[in-house]
């Protein structure tokens, strides 16, 4: 399907996927943390009816997922231009049956999905608190993106943790340094991690990213390690990554 694009935009294909997006330099594109999640996030073929993909930006995430599972996949983004994105991406891999785009804010999130009717919630959230003191990108889109301007950290897991059914699991997408605030946050709002995956961007290069996997209502302890992910070996992509994004070790 053709879709209209403004003048700063363009189309880019995830090859692992066979799906299209689009993107741009002014406003946001999706960063490897977004096809990290997308992978990270386990589904269940029968069980699983109901995704959210929150704090979603251009649709990355709840695009990628959508070949991996046959559920519907509800996106929440805040920012107009970036969820008129997403909603023009749906269009153009022809997903409007299976995928949904709202732009609200989270806090409204149980105004178009009833709490404790969700499978799986997926969240590349913003990473950075807002401090008065923040140095902020300039470009507003970004700023919104990567800092809590709009949100914080308690608001989506409040929110998550509202939408979803006893039992049912939070995969998200956080750095490092600010790992023992997401755990004290899931665990205030009844959701107990599970399972880390920490990603370095080389062998002997700290930990840039983690991948992150709750259960609401999980009996405690339990959590679970996984090995770590590597994104480069020396200035190219792993083998591991490399199938993430073009579904082959070329």
């Amino acid at each position: 399907m053709q879709v209209n694009l403004h003048e700063d935009e363009r189309i880019d294909q995830l090859y692992s996927k066979g799906i299209q997006i689009i993107q741009s330099k002014d406003v946001f594109s999706f960063s490897l943390d977004a096809v990290l999640l997308a992978d990270f996030v386990r589904t269940t073929q029968h069980r699983t009816k109901q995704i959210v993909d929150m704090c979603a930006g251009n649709g990355a995430v709840g695009l990628f997922l959508s070949e991996k599972t046959a559920a519907h996949i509800t996106m929440i983004e805040i920012q107009t231009r970036l969820a008129d994105m997403a909603q023009r991406s749906v269009e153009l891999n022809d997903l409007a049956q299976q995928i949904s785009v709202v732009n609200d804010d989270l806090k409204n999130a149980d105004q178009y999905i009833p709490k404790d009717s969700v499978d799986v919630v997926a969240c590349n959230p913003p990473y950075f608190v807002n401090y008065k003191t923040s140095e902020k990108n300039p470009n507003r889109y970004l700023a919104i993106a990567r800092h809590e301007i709009t949100t914080n950290l308690n608001e989506i897991v409040s929110s998550a943790a509202g939408l979803l059914k006893m039992n049912a699991k939070l995969f998200m997408v956080y750095r490092p340094d600010r790992l023992t605030d997401l755990i004290v946050a899931l665990r205030s709002h009844r959701l107990e991690p599970k399972r880390l995956q920490f990603v370095r961007p080389r062998i002997k290069e700290d930990a840039n990213m983690v991948l992150v996997e709750a259960i609401k209502d999980g009996k405690s302890n339990g959590l679970k390690v996984n090995r770590d992910i590597i994104t480069y070996d020396g200035d190219d992509y792993t083998d591991e990554v490399k199938k993430m994004l073009y579904g082959t070790n070329r």
